[in-house]
Order: C-alpha cells, then structure tokens, then sequence
C-alpha cells in the first residue's frame, strides 16, 4: 500500500534533486529520507529513483507517481477544507510572517483574529519567505505571509514567481519600495547632479545598506542598482529597516525600504520613491485550501490591520 507521508518525500524529491535537500527541508535525517523512498519503491513493485553521484533522478514510474502524488495530495487539502467548512475557526494555527511585517503587523493581526475568532490559537512565527514553502510542506507551518518583488522595467512586471510544488498563494497587498538617503545635503556625494539624472545612479559612490547577501531583499537592490547601470557593494549588511534608517539619518549611507517600514522615518532622511514593488500573499498549502475558513480569517485579519495607505490586492 503506497504510504501518504513517503508520497510526499517523492514529490520533495522530484522539486529538490538529493535526499540531502530533501532532509533539510523537511528537517529529517538523510538516512530517514532514504529508508522511507526504499520503503515506498518496494511497497510500488517497480524501480522509482535511478542515483546518480549525489543526485537522484526519478525514472519515468517515478516522475509519474510523483503526478498523482500532486493530485493526491491536493485532494487531501480540498478534503479538509470541505470538513472544516460550517466549523467555528478555533483550535491552533501556525502562521509564518515575515520579519519587516511581523514588526510592524503581527500584534495588530493578533489581535484582531482574537476578536473575530475567540477560540483560535494563532501562533507567530518568525520567518523568510524563501523558507515559508519547505516549513508550510513539512507541516511546521499552517499559514504564511510572504512577499516577492517586481520592477516596472520588466516586461513581466506584477507577475508572480513560479508556484512551488504543493503551494499556492492569494494576494493581499502592495508595497512601493523607497530609496532612503541623508537629507543633510552636505553628505550627498554628488551635490549637483543633473535635474534628469536617475535617483538610484546618483547615490552609486555612496556607502550602501544592503541586506544580507542570499535574501530577496539583497537580491531586489542589487538588481535596482544593476538597472541603473552599476554594481553595488555595502559598507553595512543590516536586515532591520528601522536599524537601517537609523543609520541614514546618521549620514552613514543609503538604503532601500518599504513603505510598511517608512511610515515614520526618522529625522534627517529623505525618501524617494523607486519604480520597485513588495508584493505580499498569503500562502499555503496547495490549491485545494484556498477556501478554506482559516484562510478566509487571516486575509480578513490582515486587511482590519493594514495602514490605509497601502494598496489592497484584489483575491
């Protein structure tokens, strides 16, 4: 009998390439991994994995187990969903929120899931969006918040990234991304700029904030500065948006930062916008939850919570 939990390992697998990755995104020992894929290639009766070095690939009985695997599994989330439909919202629920957002909404957020929902649990976690998948697939997780960025100089722009196997979002609101810079004009580096020239490029000798190298967020910035015909490197690496306007103010550089962090910059900086967007979705697992109630109270809790400012992403 083919075993749920091991279907899952497969289509993990078939996303990520090693049992290595798979272990560490599921926060299993390789070894574990590996005994599960045996146990479920024997319980199939045909060969499902052909190894390679490191890496396994699926043969074709596997890369077609691993599609019914995805219905399956999406059938399961509709199931749930449909059970837990005229049920009162209570009980635990694991959202992840992503830091800058967790700042400034989760307390707000709580306390309006509360108020709407007095027997629900919701527990906060702090967490990237780059890892909100693994830790909503491996069941850590019930709910996300995450974000990713697009450029009005891109053809595709407002376009999504690729879904992840297994993970499906809904839209819920839209930031525009500001250039923070000292106000004090004798810290400028160009003082007399052209009157046309790009925001970005005229601070390209200035020191840069940038986030840590790997985030969405470094990646964001580096490719506005590349957009403006330079490469950039940072004197600072900080991650928090309030430790970075802080540090404008102070004279000790530029930063990038999103409108939910620049609502009330500090004394001293200035703010330009940039044609740069944050756009923020909830995320869960598979199709088949999109309905479900929890779902329905987090985006309901977020948009009570939200700035009026901030534009409001249709569902």
């Amino acid at each position: 009998m083919l075993n749920l939990h091991q279907l899952r390992l497969l289509r993990e697998l078939a996303h990520r390439g090693t049992i290595a990755a798979v272990a560490d995104a599921l926060s299993y020992s390789p070894s574990a991994v590996s005994q599960q894929l045996s146990l479920l290639e024997r319980n199939a009766g045909v060969p499902l994995l052909e190894r390679s070095g490191r890496r396994v690939a699926l043969t074709p009985a596997g890369a077609n187990l691993v599609r019914h695997a995805e219905v399956i599994l999406e059938r399961l989330e509709t199931a749930r969903t449909e059970l837990a439909e005229g049920r009162e919202v209570a009980g635990p629920l694991r959202l992840g929120i992503y830091p800058s957002a967790a700042r400034a909404l989760a307390s707000g957020l709580l306390v309006s899931l509360r108020r709407a929902y007095p027997r629900l649990e919701p527990w906060v976690w702090e967490v990237d969006p780059a890892d909100a998948p693994d830790a909503l697939r491996a069941g850590r997780l019930d709910l996300a918040l995450t974000h990713y960025y697009d450029y009005e100089y891109d053809s595709g722009d407002g376009r999504p990234p690729p879904a992840e196997p297994g993970i499906r979002s809904r839209p819920v609101f839209t930031e525009r991304m500001r250039l923070a810079t000292p106000t004090d004009p004798a810290l400028a580096p160009d003082p007399d700029p052209a009157p046309d020239e790009d925001p970005v490029r005229k601070w390209r000798h200035a020191p840069w904030i940038l986030p840590t190298p790997g985030t969405l967020c470094h990646t964001s910035v580096t490719r506005l500065c590349e957009a403006s015909g330079f490469h950039v490197d940072s004197w600072h690496r900080v991650d928090d948006y309030d430790t970075a306007l802080g540090l404008v103010a102070a004279g000790a550089g530029v930063a990038v930062v999103p409108d939910l962090s620049a609502r009330n910059p500090p004394a001293g900086t200035t703010l330009t916008p940039l044609p740069l967007h944050r756009r923020s979705e909830v995320t869960f697992r598979a199709a088949g939850s999109a309905a479900h109630p929890a779902v329905e109270a987090f985006i309901a809790a977020l948009r009570d919570t939200l700035p009026p400012e901030l534009t409001t992403e249709p569902t």
